[in-house]
């Protein structure tokens, strides 16, 4: 617990560099607690971005003021674990956001662009590749798959029905998030996929990258995990094997990172599995075998009665996870054949889904799931028709999105209650959407592979706010920061930013 602590002011007018806590701590960890008290107090008194401001007397007592009531609070509850990370909330560290839901709760994105407007920069990303950005500070992570002896826009064409295969070299970027920029490039391997990927929707960098502001985790599935430091220094690697996918669709799950452990689920053709990593160095703390086929759904981590759980759905059966052990704790009836849409969590209960020949959609409410939940009433609400085959659902306080297969049809319910909002709504200017949508400030953003994306209000009643066209055309779901969206393209990575 904390037992003492003093604020230490910042020089009137001065340019901050650092901030100083001096307090005494017990229990480990005490680095990155001290970081947190520090993050909590500058992003509640300043939720814009404080590096570099010029601080006044005045914001100084704000400061002040703001470190006494965290530290406190902190103090009382007396464990490093209890203070949430607020970088990791502000920027975009995972697949799908700070919250796994598509959300971010700080963002403030344009509602308006086009080729000439509101674009900060764009460049061409090699390859191709259908991973979304990920983004800590001022940089942007992004994987990519470079088919080599290719030359001009045949690079960016899809590659699954190239025959002979191309060797590729499975790249790392890191890119400046003002500049978009390369600020290091890494290959990870290059060598010649063992098999072929989707003819024309499949690409061999289909998972993404994600960070800790510590670490950048490249996950190419077949090809292998791939750690390496911010500066792109690897730390560790590690190779499952090779995945057998059902007519050479390809592949495109994403682990999931938490308290500092690695989860990947690996369902194939083969002896399908879930593993736990070690996040440091790779080292297999467990892994339990799945009677499941392909599956691309990202698994989830929740917490729940103080413990966390990885909820991972499948086509026979969607089973929970304890992190810790990987001992089953639920399980219920299985969602479609082929899930990918990735599952979303809010106010105690998980919502998973997949369209591929036939539709499902669960609410499973999490207090008192336990085991067998086919004959429980812990499945709140279900629906049979009309969900998502690859994009994910957007989960934005209390309202449920999701498209219905890939087509631009979209739905919203109510989350609690399985009451809809308005259903089956066509999205002007869109015909197939494989992103998934993400919402900010009050907007959800729908982006679709002929490049058109739509902004619409969020609520109970549809409302669209603006029709953005830009020449590229869009697989991978946006990531939110800050005032700007970062959307990968077929060819370019676009930054999307109000320019003042």
């Amino acid at each position: 617990m904390l037992t003492n602590l003093s604020v230490l002011s910042v020089p009137r007018g001065g340019e901050i560099r650092g901030f100083v806590i001096v307090c005494a701590l017990d229990g480990p960890r005490r680095e990155e607690y001290y970081t947190h008290v520090v993050l909590r107090i500058l992003y509640t008194v300043f939720p814009g971005r404080p590096e570099g401001r010029r601080y006044t007397g005045r914001d100084q007592r704000r400061i002040g003021a703001a470190a006494v009531t965290i530290a406190i609070g902190l103090a009382l509850v007396g464990s490093p674990l209890a203070a949430p990370d607020p970088m990791a909330e502000r920027f975009w560290a995972q697949w799908r956001g700070p919250y796994a839901t598509g959300v971010s709760k700080y963002a403030d994105p344009p509602v308006e662009w086009s080729e000439t407007k509101n674009i900060r920069w764009k460049v061409e990303i090699p390859g191709r590749g259908s991973s979304s950005p990920v983004v800590w500070g001022d940089r942007i992570f992004l994987l990519t798959a470079v088919p080599t002896n290719v030359t001009g826009a045949a690079v960016h064409a899809p590659q699954g029905g190239v025959q002979p295969r191309h060797v590729h070299r499975y790249v790392v970027l890191a890119i400046d998030r003002k500049t978009g920029k390369t600020v290091w490039e890494r290959v990870a391997r290059e060598e010649l996929p063992h098999e072929a990927t989707h003819q024309d929707n499949g690409t061999y960098a289909s998972s993404s990258a994600i960070t800790d502001g510590r670490r950048v985790f490249a996950w190419f599935e077949s090809q292998g995990m791939y750690v390496y430091d911010m500066d792109g220094k690897l730390l560790w690697s590690k190779d499952l094997g090779d995945k057998k996918m059902r007519s050479e669709f390809g592949e495109g799950s994403t682990p999931v990172l938490h308290d500092n452990r690695l989860v990947i689920v690996w369902d194939h053709q083969g002896q399908s599995f879930i593993v736990s990593l070690d996040a440091e160095n790779g080292r297999e703390l467990w892994r339990v075998n799945r009677d499941e086929i392909d599956t691309w759904s990202t698994p989830l981590v929740v917490e729940h009665d103080g413990r966390a759980q990885v909820i991972a759905p499948a086509m026979n059966k969607v089973r929970s996870y304890d992190l810790e052990s990987g001992k089953v704790v639920w399980e219920s009836p299985g969602v479609t054949m082929n899930p990918i849409p990735s599952p979303v969590f809010e106010d105690g209960m998980v919502f998973v889904m997949s369209g591929f020949r036939g539709n499902n959609l669960k609410a499973i409410r999490l207090a008192g799931a336990q085991g067998d939940l086919s004959k429980s009433d812990a499945i709140v609400w279900s629906l049979d028709r009309d969900t998502p085959y690859v994009p994910s659902p957007l989960l934005y306080n209390g309202v449920l999105y999701f498209l219905k297969t890939n087509s631009a049809i979209l739905s919203a319910f109510d989350a609690k209650t399985g009451t809809p909002h308005y259903r089956l709504q066509r999205l002007d200017g869109l015909s197939e959407v494989f992103a998934s949508p993400v919402g900010a400030k009050g907007r959800v953003y729908l982006p679709g592979r002929e490049g058109v994306t739509l902004v619409i209000k969020h609520g109970a009643t549809f409302e669209v706010l603006a029709k953005n066209k830009l020449d590229d055309g869009f697989d991978a779901s946006p990531a939110l920061v800050d005032n700007e969206m970062l959307l990968r393209g077929h060819e370019h990575l676009y930054s999307i930013s109000a320019q003042r």
